[in-house]
């Protein structure tokens, strides 16, 4: 059995977790999640404790127990306290700013780029160099921050571009001067 999957999921209060066959819904305080998850997983749901169980002991049934059980406790999480990634903004000139329902991005391209902003993510920036991404699917806020990246990934020279808070860049040494 697994033992992520033995693990019990707490409730706070002001959760509620309903399971439709093959899809869990997740409602808190800070809205409403939809996942798809494997089926074939027993649910017990008591005294503010979520429980899952396998039917039975084949290897598949242990590998989506673990994972249904993360799943879900990523949903309660993500109605609960949500999810945020911070980017930074390195560079001469790089800058962000969010106008409207558009992340512009100034990467010194001869054109700046416009990032629309996803309905289920928000974005804000706190300052012209920080870029914070949030919202309740933890998969959602790193894929957006993912895309928001790839604009300009930080180089190896001088460290420019954009890239996750406290994330190390290596550097490289330059050219060799001459002789």
């Amino acid at each position: 059995m697994s033992r992520i999957g033995k693990t019990p999921i707490p409730l706070p209060s002001g959760v509620t977790v309903k399971i439709d066959g093959d899809v869990s819904v997740v409602k808190g305080p800070k809205g409403e999640h939809r996942q798809h998850i494997p089926e074939g997983l027993l649910f017990e749901e008591k005294d503010g404790i979520l429980a899952i169980t396998p039917p039975n002991d084949s290897k598949s049934m242990r590998a989506q127990h673990g994972l249904v059980r993360a799943l879900i406790a990523n949903q309660v999480l993500g109605v609960t306290e949500g999810f945020s990634k911070k980017l930074e903004i390195v560079g001469v000139g790089y800058r962000a700013e969010v106008k409207g329902k558009i992340l512009d991005l100034q990467l010194q391209f001869s054109h700046p780029v416009e990032y629309p902003i996803p309905a289920d993510v928000s974005i804000k920036c706190p300052d012209k160099t920080a870029i914070v991404v949030s919202g309740v699917d933890k998969q959602r806020v790193g894929q957006v921050a993912a895309e928001i990246r790839s604009y300009r990934k930080p180089e190896p020279y001088k460290g420019k571009g954009i890239r996750y808070e406290g994330e190390y860049i290596v550097r490289k040494a330059g050219k060799a001067a001459g002789k």
